[in-house]
């Protein structure tokens, strides 16, 4: 009874920190999936393009995230700790070393055209791509400070403010987007440039907020007092932590991005289906996302306090309430693949069916993984709550990049069966990864006390 009671009392916790936090990823995600949604209405064409595109921005947004999701931790122990200090500086410094990753990462994307056609692309696709990132690589910077600043307010258990804000910019993009994509309301018609341009503001608007709202619920941490100090010691803590989570959550990403180029050398048509069906996997990926931060902050807490039964006790009741999660997802793509389809695309435009056709085998094979996929994010999660980032990166790396993505390749183009073949490889390497992170999980938890 009383085991009982401790697994329905930390379910409780989980939900009313994680389903804030579940509303903010699946509201901030589907600012780019109103991206694709509009622009599918708009042409397949540049549907193909934005696809394309935003696989770059996000690579490079993956790629310089790892400071922010060190925060989470990193600030959820400090507060167990009750030593605010250290929260506040490994925070600033976060925005200190994600301002230079920003800055680093924009080059490649302003001369992305020439990189995408060496990896095989089509001309006008890829020119198109470098239209968008031209203008949607400026959201880099605001993305990632907004995203640090979410990591500190999660790990203060202030998920409330999280979800309302990225609500408030999900409305204001899709506005922005409807206004400037179709030129409605006596704007200019800017298509694909209109995307990115309401991309950019969104990720500006969030950031305000958030800032707004600390400056106003947290003065005595004096957030952006003084702010041009550099603190050394905590910026070095923070990407000793970070640069393993960026490298794992890069290789993750990675694998989805050389999934989308291998779906270019197909051809339009599939690199359009492809950016429909990734959409919604990782609309559903958003769901798991969510708890499993929740997930973070909680076995942080209990690592900082060594309660390891805490630990385990929110691994199996965060996994759990995912596996629920991943079941809805599983019934939908199953059920109603050409309904979720249909939403992004014009139904008179002609290539529609063929697209349809694409789409619904490739949604089939995202149902497939979505167990996978949960179980992977939530043990990666909670390896970050223990602070052990570095045998991730190499489980990460291994899992797809060695396994996954070679299998994709070798089913899809020299067996032949092209799309279903590199999504077929998606979901061993994510199978892997599950299994292994889990295995890492319980070496490091279960022999604890």
């Amino acid at each position: 009874m009383k085991k009982t009671s401790a697994i329905t009392l930390e379910a409780r916790s989980l939900l009313i920190l994680g389903l804030p936090l579940v509303g903010s990823q699946v509201a901030q995600f589907a600012v780019h999936t109103t991206d694709t949604l509009m622009l599918g209405w708009y042409s397949v064409l540049a549907l193909a393009q934005v696809t394309l595109g935003a696989q770059v921005l996000f690579i490079a947004f993956i790629a310089t995230s790892g400071f922010a999701f060190a925060i989470l931790p990193m600030v959820a122990k400090s507060m167990a700790e009750e030593d605010s200090q250290s929260a506040r500086r490994a925070t600033r410094m976060g925005l200190w070393v994600s301002t230079l990753a920003a800055a680093l990462s924009f080059l490649p994307m302003w001369h992305a055209r020439p990189l995408l056609e060496a990896m095989g692309q089509d001309p006008t696709v890829a020119q198109g791509a470098q239209d968008y990132l031209r203008i949607a690589g400026f959201g880099l910077w605001p993305a990632l400070w907004g995203l640090v600043l979410r990591s500190y307010l999660s790990a203060l258990e202030h998920a409330g403010i999280v979800l309302w804000v990225s609500l408030f910019v999900l409305v204001a993009n899709a506005l922005i987007n409807y206004a400037l994509i179709f030129g409605n309301w006596g704007l200019p018609e800017l298509g694909l440039q209109g995307a990115a341009i309401a991309s950019v503001m969104a990720q500006t608007l969030a950031l305000l907020g958030f800032v707004i709202y600390i400056q106003r619920n947290f003065p005595e941490q004096q957030m952006f007092a003084r702010f041009w100090r550099f603190d050394g010691s905590a910026a070095l803590a923070v990407t000793r932590l970070a640069v393993p989570i960026s490298a794992t959550a890069l290789a993750e990403s990675g694998l989805f991005a050389a999934s989308a180029f291998m779906m270019g050398w197909l051809g339009h048509l599939e690199l359009a289906a492809h950016g429909i069906v990734l959409q919604l996997a990782a609309l559903s990926f958003m769901v798991h996302m969510g708890l499993s931060q929740a997930g973070t902050v909680r076995a942080g807490k209990a690592f900082a306090r060594q309660d390891w039964p805490a630990v385990r006790r929110t691994a199996w009741v965060t996994m759990g309430l995912s596996s629920i999660a991943a079941i809805v997802a599983i019934f939908f793509f199953l059920t109603s693949p050409q309904l979720l389809i249909r939403a992004f695309l014009d139904p008179q435009d002609p290539l529609t069916a063929d697209i349809l056709r694409i789409g619904t085998l490739l949604l089939m094979l995202a149902a497939l993984f979505q167990f996978v996929d949960a179980a992977q994010v939530v043990a990666l999660s909670l390896l970050r709550g223990l602070q052990d980032t570095k045998v991730p990166m190499w489980i990460a790396a291994i899992s797809y990049w060695l396994i996954g993505l070679p299998i994709s390749y070798v089913l899809g183009f020299w067996f032949g069966f092209q799309e279903a073949g590199i999504w077929m490889g998606l979901v061993v390497g994510l199978g892997l990864a599950a299994v292994l992170l889990w295995l890492r999980f319980h070496r490091l938890a279960g022999r604890n006390p």
